[in-house]
């Protein structure tokens, strides 16, 4: 997964980078007291409902040599489990079946997650250990895209905390006025190609493909 980066734009900004933590503390002034405050090593009632209102969560890992990994998870709101106050558990369905954040997973034992509701501004930042389990009385539990998983995330909370809305409200990601047009992109199926330079493959081809594969999204 290591990319070289020599002559990039990287490698001149890194001469003259932030060297440590004291020097980019000079930086900024210090977070104010309800914003270190806020942070807490289990959920209350109503970081609990935050994340039964979520369809969308952001899982943050890396492997044993620090690579690393930020993959989506979805499905309809409450598809990830709370089993008490400082544990989750997340199923995993179907995707590319690289398995990049569950082998991170089991390398270094640590995950972190953003809960994100549509339509929300906040997000809930949730981080700590975590394992990979195939235990068939927690996969039964975890059926809300129709069928038990293979495996499922489990995280031990270590810490919950609930971002403030700047973000989301600088990007307008709500705001369907704001979006870019869809040929002010470019499409999926062009960036899947140019990917995998496969000189004999068409848009067509690739187009194909992500329309089979939507159709079995759950299985």
């Amino acid at each position: 997964m290591t990319t070289s980066l020599a002559s990039s734009a990287f490698d001149s900004l890194r001469l003259d980078a932030v060297p440590d933590q004291n020097t980019l503390r000079q930086v900024y002034e210090l977070p104010k007291d309800t914003a270190v405050r806020k942070q807490m090593t289990e959920l209350t009632e109503q970081t609990r409902r935050l994340i039964g209102c979520s369809s969308l969560v952001l899982i943050a890992s890396a492997d044993a040599e620090g690579n690393c990994d930020v993959s989506p998870r979805g499905g309809p709101a409450g598809f990830v489990a709370v089993l008490d106050a400082r544990t989750v558990a997340i199923p995993d369905a179907t995707g590319n079946k690289r398995l990049d954040t569950l082998q991170n997973v089991i390398a270094t034992g640590r995950a972190g997650l953003l809960f994100v509701i549509p339509g929300r501004t906040t997000t809930l930042r949730v981080n700590g250990r975590a394992c990979v389990s195939t235990r068939p009385e927690l996969l039964s539990q975890l059926t809300a895209v129709g069928k038990p998983p293979a495996s499922a995330l489990v995280l031990g909370i270590e810490e919950v905390y609930p971002h403030c809305p700047k973000s989301l409200l600088r990007s307008g990601a709500w705001k369907p006025e704001q979006w870019l047009s869809a040929d002010a992109q470019p499409t999926s199926a062009e960036v899947t190609l140019a990917q995998l330079r496969i000189p004999e493959l068409t848009i067509a081809d690739i187009e194909q493909a992500e329309a089979d594969s939507l159709k079995y999204r759950y299985e």
